[in-house]
């Protein structure tokens, strides 16, 4: 893969900006599918239990990840732990197997202690900084050997499931915005409400700061 090729165009293009980062997840979504024995995912095929979190450096990591496996917020199958680690497991919930990827350590150190994110500390934003700088460390993410960058573990099982969506729908009785039903709510009065007219929204946002450790 080089910076011409097409997968990586349409990852840069998606991520918005060129950095090492996003790549490095290029590379271990492709790894990835390679050691499942699967195809990207065109609706819900294949799922990524990402562990990164919110905040941390280098956290365009998933987005390559997203952009190599078809796994999407939109579609629904990308769930962050929130354990702040560059690694992921990619799941085929239809035979129940799935793999662990991982960014070796010195891959992070040296990135961390490199000219790009010695930039970013300066508060220079990534779209910013020269090609000179930039396109050496995505050039070597793209052309080095995988075993350099990622460890990739066994297959290992695990629960098969099936992803669902639904299509019933409500109109909030308090704002009358359309509210999917799994978001509906009864209200005090015994109104259907949303999320954010119930009251309830402040709670999921803690409870979703407590899964993050935060």
């Amino acid at each position: 893969m080089d910076q011409e090729d097409a997968l990586y165009r349409a990852a840069l293009a998606f991520h918005g900006h060129k950095c090492p980062a996003m790549p490095i997840g290029l590379r271990a979504g492709v790894v990835a599918m390679k050691r499942l024995g699967v195809e990207r995912a065109p609706n819900k095929e294949l799922r990524v239990e990402s562990e990164t979190g919110e905040g941390h450096a280098m956290g365009c990591f998933l987005d390559g990840v997203m952009s190599a496996t078809g796994c999407t917020y939109g579609k629904g199958n990308v769930e962050k732990l929130g354990f702040h680690k560059l690694a992921f497991s990619l799941i085929d919930d239809h035979i129940g197997r799935a793999v662990r990827v991982v960014v070796k350590p010195e891959v992070i150190e040296a990135g961390l202690a490199g000219p790009f994110v010695a930039l970013r500390r300066q508060g220079i934003a990534p779209q910013e900084i020269d090609a000179d700088v930039v396109d050496p460390l995505v050039d070597g993410v793209l052309s080095r050997a995988e075993g350099e960058l990622l460890e990739v573990g066994d297959l290992f099982d695990v629960p098969m499931s099936k992803s669902s969506s639904t299509f019933g729908l409500v109109r909030c009785a308090r704002c009358g915005e359309a509210v999917f039903l799994g978001g509906a709510r009864v209200g005090g009065d015994h109104e259907t409400l949303c999320i954010p007219c119930s009251g309830y929204v402040d709670t999921v946002r803690a409870d979703r700061e407590l899964e993050r450790g935060s």
